[in-house]
């Protein structure tokens, strides 16, 4: 029988989950643009944009922990229910304030962070929910990576048309429209045909469980690794986000369009990536394909920085956003494979910390050295340390993947039907 080029695309809860986030990655792509469109025009302060940028993220490095505990102890779908409610709830107030005319900076820094504490449940549980979505455990590696593959898809769409809506009929019409638009993901959860929810966690003190979680992740160095790169790329690999607008005035010498394109270009490069994974046919490789990763990404960062024209700066995002998103989702793709079900919550909170926890930290420290040593001469530093972490894991890998074979021959291992496909 011939394979499907989407095999996850056959289970029914999955093509309803594509087609509800689909829709709603459009719109929090356009918020995303509007929210920082509106906060400059408001102050004209690049600092301010750090604030709000700070605010929406730094409650996934605090919080993510306890989330995965409560994830791993209610169910993920119940849960994913009230997220997005809530976040629904947090657009439209942002829309309503806007459209009125009364929003003030104050108001978009609380919303931001109200959506950050919200972010902090939904991601793991997000996260943990998706093995639940596929009939055959074969198919999981697949629905990550088409995940990776819509949300890059977003990230091209979403842009464009807050741009076009923001010079039409301004700012609050992004946010309406992506309030609005939660709509289709609640209603693809509710015509789910979900298993009921079997707790398998025993009860107890939540910091125990934490800690549990931290104990379970660290002492296992397969995970510890992936972990520790993962937190290594976002800290430093994803500095670009809020230092790419300072290349394009001051070196490229160009304005907000050439902002746009370079920031399309990196999407472009992401959406490839992501289409490379969600047509693999199987998980052979993940592990050489996180140890090169981190290694594209830094390479594109340091030709990126070299550039003094638009066309080569173009081509060099393109390895920028490809490295990210092959270190994003081959890396999520390893930690869902090899995680115990009753952990995978928490392992997940822990995967969400590592990454978008450590990228509020990260713009902090690269605005801070590029202040001091310039924009390019920081991107530079980052991408030697992306190279090197590619290096360091690359060394690793023999002995990681004779850890996963005798742990997965002892049984000590939940593989299940990716162990005889998984040599890293």
């Amino acid at each position: 029988m011939k394979k499907s080029l989407l095999p996850a695309l056959r289970s029914r809860n999955y093509q309803l989950f594509f087609a509800g986030q689909g829709i709603s990655l459009i719109g929090t792509w356009m918020t995303q643009l509007a929210t920082i469109w509106l906060v400059y025009d408001l102050t004209k302060s690049p600092l301010m944009l750090g604030v709000v940028g700070f605010s929406s993220q730094i409650p996934n490095f605090f919080l993510a922990p306890f989330g995965g505990v409560f994830v791993d102890r209610f169910s993920r779908y119940r849960t994913l229910i009230g997220t997005q409610i809530l976040a629904m709830i947090q657009s439209l107030t942002l829309a309503a304030l806007a459209l009125t005319g009364v929003i003030e900076v104050w108001h978009i820094i609380a919303l931001s962070l109200l959506q950050g504490f919200i972010n902090a449940l939904d991601a793991p549980a997000r996260q943990a929910f998706v093995p639940e979505l596929v009939e055959r455990r074969e198919d999981l590696a697949n629905a990550i990576a088409i995940n990776s593959t819509m949300v890059n898809g977003a990230r091209l769409i979403g842009p464009a048309i807050g741009g076009l809506l923001i010079a039409g009929v301004g700012t609050g019409y992004c946010f309406l429209i992506d309030g609005l638009s939660y709509v289709a993901v609640i209603a693809a959860l509710l015509a789910m045909k979900v298993k009921p929810w079997k707790n398998s966690v025993t009860e107890g003190n939540p910091l125990q469980k934490v800690k549990e979680g931290f104990v379970y992740a660290f002492s296992f160095s397969p995970i510890r690794s992936v972990l520790l790169l993962s937190a290594l790329v976002s800290l430093m690999g994803l500095q670009n986000t809020i230092l790419v607008p300072v290349i394009a005035e001051e070196v490229l010498k160009g304005g907000a369009e050439s902002l746009g394109f370079l920031m399309a270009a990196s999407g472009v490069g992401a959406l490839t990536g992501g289409i490379y994974l969600a047509t693999r046919q199987t998980i052979l490789g993940i592990g050489k394909l996180i140890a090169l990763a981190p290694a594209i990404l830094g390479t594109g960062l340091i030709a990126f920085s070299l550039s003094r024209f638009l066309p080569l700066s173009l081509f060099t995002m393109l390895f920028v956003g490809l490295g990210t998103i092959l270190q994003i989702a081959a890396s999520n793709t390893f930690l869902q494979t090899i995680v115990e079900d009753d952990k995978r919550g928490r392992l997940m909170s822990l995967y969400t910390m590592s990454f978008l926890g450590m990228i509020p930290v990260g713009n902090l420290l690269g605005g801070l050295l590029a202040s001091h040593i310039g924009a390019p001469n920081t991107l530079i530093i980052d991408g030697i340390a992306c190279i090197l972490g590619s290096i360091i894991f690359s060394r690793q890998l023999p002995a990681l993947r004779k850890i996963i074979q005798f742990m997965s021959k002892r049984g000590l291992l939940r593989l299940k039907k990716f162990k005889t496909n998984n040599r890293s």
